[in-house]
C-alpha cells in the first residue's frame, strides 16, 4: 500500500495539484491503509463491499460528517483510477460507490458596507499596515484565492493597466483586473517596501509581492493571510467570521448583484466549470428575495392600503 500511495502522490505533484490537496490525500490514504490492516485486507483484495465498510467505519466509529467522508471517498476514487490506469489493478472497486448527498451550502459573503469596514481596519502608515491594507484591497478587488495571492510576484502586477497575471489551479494562467483603490494601496506598499530596503529576490530572481514583517523578510504565507483576515472580524458585529475565501465570495456576489454576467465572473475567479460559479446565482436570488420582502406591500401577506 505504501509504495502505491507514494507513487500516486508523486503523480499528483507532477500535475501541479495544490499542496493542501496533497496533504489531505496523504492523510486519507494513511487512514485507509490502517483500516485495511485492521481488516487484514490488501489493496488487491479490496472490493466495493470493503469500501462501503470503510465508509461506515468513518461514520460510526470516527464520527465524521458527510462532507469529510465525501472528501475521503473522492481521494480513494482518484487513487483507484490511478491504480487501474497504471495496470496495478484489473478493476476499480470505487466505481460502484456513490458519494454521500451533501446539503447545498451557500457561500458566506459580506454586505458592501461590511466589506468597506474591513478595508478600513488597518490603520497608520507603517509598512505592516500598508501591506495589510494592500492585501485586503487586492483580495476583494480581484477575487484571488489565498494561494494565488501569496504566490504573486511584483513583475506579475501591471500597475498602469491595473491587472495582475495569476497562476491558478493546474498552473492555468489568467489576467485579472483590480480597481483604483487596490492600485493605490499596492503602490503605497510596494514603494515603501523598496524604500525600506526590505526587498530580497528569491533564488529564481523573483520578488514576492507581499513579504512578512520578520527579519529577514520572507514571502508571506497563506496562514499569515488567514490570520490577518481573521483579525478584521473585530470591526464587524460579534460572531461574524471572515476568511480570505469570504472576500472572494463577496467579490463574486457583489459583481453579480451589480449586473456582471456569470461567464465573466467564471473567468475572473478561474473556475474551470460554469456550474461552480452558478452557486452565486443562489446567493443573488436570496438577496433579491430579501429586498422584495422589504419593499413589496404584499410580500408578507399584510394588507395594502
Amino acid at each position: 500500500m505504501a509504495k502505491h500511495a507514494a507513487d500516486f502522490i508523486e503523480s499528483l505533484r507532477r500535475k501541479a495539484v495544490s499542496n493542501h490537496t496533497i496533504t489531505n490525500y496523504e492523510r486519507d490514504l494513511r487512514q485507509f491503509a490502517e483500516f485495511l490492516e485492521l481488516r487484514k485486507a490488501t489493496i488487491e483484495s479490496t472490493d466495493h463491499i470493503l469500501l462501503r465498510d470503510f465508509l461506515n467505519y468513518l461514520y460510526a466509529e470516527r464520527h465524521l460528517g458527510k462532507s469529510s467522508v465525501s472528501r475521503k471517498l473522492a481521494c480513494l476514487k482518484t487513487f483507484f483510477r490511478f491504480m487501474l490506469r497504471e495496470g496495478r489493478l484489473k478493476t476499480n472497486p470505487a466505481e460502484l460507490i456513490s458519494s454521500p448527498r451533501l446539503p447545498k451550502k451557500l457561500p458566506a459573503y459580506l454586505a458592501e458596507d461590511e466589506t468597506a469596514t474591513i478595508m478600513e481596519m488597518p490603520k497608520g502608515t507603517s509598512l505592516s499596515a500598508l501591506r495589510d491594507r494592500a492585501i485586503l484591497e487586492l483580495l476583494y478587488a480581484s477575487g484571488l484565492r489565498v494561494s494565488e495571492l501569496v504566490g504573486l510576484n511584483e513583475d506579475e502586477i501591471d500597475m498602469q493597466a491595473e491587472t495582475i497575471r495569476v497562476l491558478g489551479k493546474g498552473n492555468k494562467e489568467r489576467i485579472v483586473p483590480f480597481g483604483s483603490f487596490a492600485a493605490k494601496a499596492l503602490q503605497e506598499y510596494i514603494t515603501q517596501k523598496h524604500a525600506a530596503g526590505k526587498v530580497r529576490p528569491e533564488e529564481d530572481g523573483s520578488i514576492p509581492a507581499f513579504l512578512s514583517v520578520r527579519n529577514p523578510p520572507r514571502r508571506i504565507s497563506a496562514r499569515d493571510v488567514q490570520r490577518l483576515v481573521a483579525r478584521m472580524r473585530l470591526g464587524l458585529k460579534a460572531g461574524r467570521k471572515v476568511t480570505p475565501h469570504t472576500l472572494r465570495h463577496s467579490f463574486a456576489t457583489h459583481l453579480l448583484e451589480r449586473g456582471a454576467d456569470l461567464r465573466s465572473i467564471q473567468e475572473l475567479l478561474g473556475h474551470e466549470s460554469l456550474s461552480t460559479t452558478q452557486k452565486y446565482t443562489h446567493v443573488s436570488i436570496q438577496h433579491l428575495k430579501k429586498e422584495y420582502d422589504k419593499a413589496h406591500p404584499k410580500a408578507k401577506g399584510g394588507s395594502s392600503t
